[in-house]
């Protein structure tokens, strides 16, 4: 490059984490995109664009989502010693389950003297909410390691590539209490080469950060706040347009509630001008509350705009278990409208539900997973157990009062069983979780889903099918999550977790063909079982004519026969709330 003298190497790094058999999850396409990993990579061609570390300095940077790509130390090393040796090694977005692995990632370049930088919620939420820094964030930092905290908006990251490029990295850049405007910020982008290793070629991008909500179990508003920042439509547009100049038009956007966004309207006007308009058809993934339906305009202006999944925390039908996590603003009385209101449009409805909250015991969530699958018109419903995350008030909260957490941060990805419960056992916990992907993801129920989609005349049939083989396979078969699962396992003998011993290559490698062998033959097995059932149901002259009680619009007589609102005393209680508030409603309007 004309004019430029050296070269600083921004290397960026979203890690995994482990198995439970020690290797890393890693694949050759991953589902899920990295924000993190998109909102650093723009803000390192800001600072190249900038010029923050002198004319004469190049900043080189580089991308790697370990889930679906292998992070080679020793070349990446060679490349940095060659260029001048200058180079900052940033572990992006790094949650609590990914931070060992973070950790281990890092030693090769901590013996080669290059700086390492880790940020992410692990940093962030314990920081936030604990009263000293952890045993593994100590023993992190006394190995050389940096930590950042915060967000890194604002020309923030120009400190700390500034002190990298110095040779002077602090131990510490702590902006945890200063929450940054989004507002013309440099947009999150990835080159598509980077983007093209996620299935169906998804990107991702945030329009805003915060929660106005109060839930126990959630980090978000500890790290990124409860008061919402927002990116603007101009931003918004930018990012598309860049986008598409590289042949990306499908999104998952971050924002944990895209409801509760206050320029939702200007936001999706400005998408449905370029669809609309210039052709830009792009097709989004986004999350909303369970309320949202109550927002005029919202749900139509929404898939006007290309939303085809959303993403739903429905968490829990209990409304005591509801209340004691401070998910307030979930009324169970309104799911069945709130979904339906989705299903018009023919999305695809994804939903969250947490186990392991106080009122659960196996037999309830057994019975509520029933319910479920036979009142609410839901595509895929998304476990994960009730983990106390470092930087959630539940996690403070046992933190203090001494109380027993699984010490092995690696186990903290939503899938595990990290504390105990008062009503169930370890082993009923552990068995109802597992028990929960096999009920609700039956042959029969599949059956009953697509069935579901014909009746509303969509013709996604496909799509539908390779969800749910997905959402079944993973947790069944390979024991992970489905967010977590992948095509073509990708394993190096000498990754293995170091606190493991490392296998015999005689034992290893027939171990790993067998397990390529067995994930294919499973799978495949599978879907094929799934495609007999579509053609089956696509045979059939009456599909469209398919109701069942969960595709029946609600009415006044659902409070007192349908097992959603009788089968537990907090879902009567929010049936009588509901009833008084709509008595006084009636009364107010009967009085004008």
């Amino acid at each position: 490059m004309t004019g430029t003298s050296e070269i600083f190497h921004l290397i960026m790094i979203r890690p995994t984490h482990y198995h439970d058999n020690g290797y890393p999850i890693r694949w050759f396409f991953a589902p899920i995109p990295s924000n993190s990993l998109a909102s650093v990579y723009g803000l390192g061609m800001d600072c190249d664009d900038r010029k923050v570390l002198g004319e004469n300095v190049k900043i080189e940077l580089h991308a790697f989502d370990e889930t679906n790509s292998r992070v080679n130390q020793k070349k990446l090393i060679k490349m940095v010693r060659r260029d001048g040796g200058r180079a900052l090694i940033a572990m992006i977005g790094v949650q609590s389950n990914q931070f060992p692995r973070a950790v281990d990632l890092s030693q090769p370049f901590l013996e080669a003297g290059l700086p390492v930088c880790i940020g992410g919620f692990h940093v962030s939420g314990c920081l936030s909410m604990l009263p000293e820094m952890p045993d593994d964030m100590k023993a992190a930092q006394a190995q050389g390691l940096s930590f950042f905290a915060g967000e890194a908006e604002h020309q923030r990251l120009d400190e700390v590539l500034q002190d990298a490029y110095a040779g002077k990295l602090k131990p510490l850049y702590d902006y945890s209490n200063k929450l940054p405007d989004l507002n013309g910020q440099p947009i999150p982008f990835l080159p598509h080469n980077k983007v093209a290793r996620t299935f169906g070629e998804y990107t991702s991008f945030d329009v805003g950060r915060g929660c106005p909500f109060e839930c126990s179990f959630c980090t978000i508003i500890n790290v990124q706040g409860r008061k919402s920042r927002f990116r603007t439509a101009q931003d918004l547009e930018k990012i598309v347009r860049e986008n598409r100049a590289q042949g990306i038009t499908k999104f998952f956007i971050t924002d944990d509630n895209l409801a509760r966004n206050k320029n939702w309207e200007d936001l999706f006007d400005c998408l449905i001008r370029l669809r609309e308009d210039e052709g830009i058809k792009v097709k989004l993934n986004i999350q909303v509350d369970t309320m949202c339906h109550k927002i005029p305009g919202f749900i139509e202006k929404a898939c006007r705009a290309g939303a085809r999944t959303i993403f739903i925390g429905l968490e829990n039908i209990n409304p005591d278990n509801l209340l004691a996590a401070k998910k307030r603003q979930n009324k169970i009385t309104e799911y069945r409208e709130m979904l339906l209101a989705w299903k018009e449009w023919g999305v695809s409805i994804v939903c969250g539900y947490i186990l392991g909250f106080p009122f659960d015991t196996k037999a309830s969530i057994m019975r509520d997973i029933d319910i479920i699958k036979e009142e609410l018109p839901i595509d895929q419903l998304y476990f994960t157990n009730l983990t106390p995350l470092p930087g959630s008030e539940d996690h403070k909260r046992l933190y203090d009062a001494g109380t027993w957490m699984d010490p092995d941060m690696n186990k903290y990805d939503l899938n595990h069983r990290v504390s105990h419960h008062e009503k169930m056992s370890d082993q009923e916990w552990d068995e109802a979780f597992a028990e929960a992907w096999e009920r609700f993801y039956s042959l029969d129920h599949m059956e009953t889903i697509i069935k579901r989609l014909f009746a509303f005349k969509r013709n996604k049939k496909n799509t539908v099918l390779r969800r749910l083989v997905w959402w079944r396979f993973f947790p069944v078969y390979f024991g992970i999550h489905p967010l977590e699962g992948g095509y073509f396992p990708i394993k190096l003998r000498k990754d293995r977790r170091p606190t493991m011993p490392r296998e015999n290559p005689l034992v290893f490698y027939p171990k790993y063909l067998k397990e390529i062998v067995s994930f294919h033959y499973h799978y495949l097995r599978l879907e094929r079982q799934l495609r007999q059932i579509v053609k089956k149901v696509t045979a059939d002259p009456e599909r469209e004519n398919y109701r069942d009680i969960a595709l029946t619009p609600p009415d006044a007589d659902d409070y007192d026969k349908l097992d959603l609102y009788q089968a537990t005393s907090g879902g009567m209680g929010a049936v009588d709330k509901k009833q008084r508030q709509d008595a006084i409603k009636q009364a107010a309007v009967a009085a004008e």
